[in-house]
Formats: structure tokens, C-alpha cells, sequence
């Protein structure tokens, strides 16, 4: 079954940090661009940051400076580096994964989300 998991959630201090972890069982998939989204109670779900399969990085101008994102493509793992956190980083942190199968004509694409894990920065 091919799927996204994280973990690294949970409750910090304003200032401190925390690292998530998003692990993608991909069967015979490749995994292109993976991201980092959240949403908070009441609003939208925004998009955090996001990483190519050759390393590009890109931020929402609200976590730029304290997040950092990264992959190790040999463990299929994107993890979620967070500094500095903010209460209003409070949110659920979901994970997810452009992957394509191209064991199939044409190739197969999914972009899988993984179930969430909750942030909680207390001020």
C-alpha cells in the first residue's frame, strides 16, 4: 500500500523547536515533490513548505527563517525542521508526496496525504 506517515508532533514553549517526520512507502513509485501543509482550527489548509526531488526549497513567507525543510530520497523521508515556533504555528501538519509509477503506459500519479500530527505551541 503505498502511503505517508508523520510523526514529531506535539506540545513545545513558545521559542522552542520541533522536528517532523514524514516517511512514504512507495512500492514501485517514484516520489518527485513533497510538501509540508497545515491547518489550524477555523481556517484553511496553507501550504507550508515544499521540496523537489533535486533539493529546491520553498517557503510560505510565514515560517521563512525558522522552518527548513529537507529530504533523504535513500530513507523516502521529508522531515520539517521548526525553530523559533510561534503559537500561531499551531496547527495539524500534514505531509504530501507527488509520485509517479511509470512501470505503467501511461505512468501512474498519486499524490497520497498523510493523516496529520498536531503542533501545539503554548505562549
Amino acid at each position: 500500500q503505498v502511503q505517508v506517515v508523520e510523526s514529531g508532533g506535539g506540545l513545545v514553549q513558545a521559542g522552542g523547536s520541533l522536528r517532523l517526520s514524514c516517511e512514504a512507502s512507495k512500492s514501485t513509485f517514484s516520489i518527485n515533490d513533497m510538501r509540508w501543509y497545515r491547518q489550524a482550527p477555523g481556517n484553511q489548509r496553507e501550504l507550508v513548505a515544499r521540496i523537489t526531488s533535486a533539493g529546491s526549497t520553498n517557503y510560505a513567507d510565514s515560517v521563512k527563517g525558522r522552518f527548513t525543510i529537507s529530504r533523504d530520497n535513500a530513507k523516502n523521508t521529508v522531515y520539517l525542521q521548526m525553530n523559533s515556533l510561534k503559537s500561531e504555528d499551531t496547527a495539524v501538519y500534514y505531509c504530501n508526496a507527488d509520485m509517479v509509477d511509470r512501470t505503467y503506459y501511461p505512468p501512474r500519479r498519486i499524490s497520497p496525504w498523510g493523516q496529520g500530527t498536531q503542533v501545539t505551541v503554548s505562549s
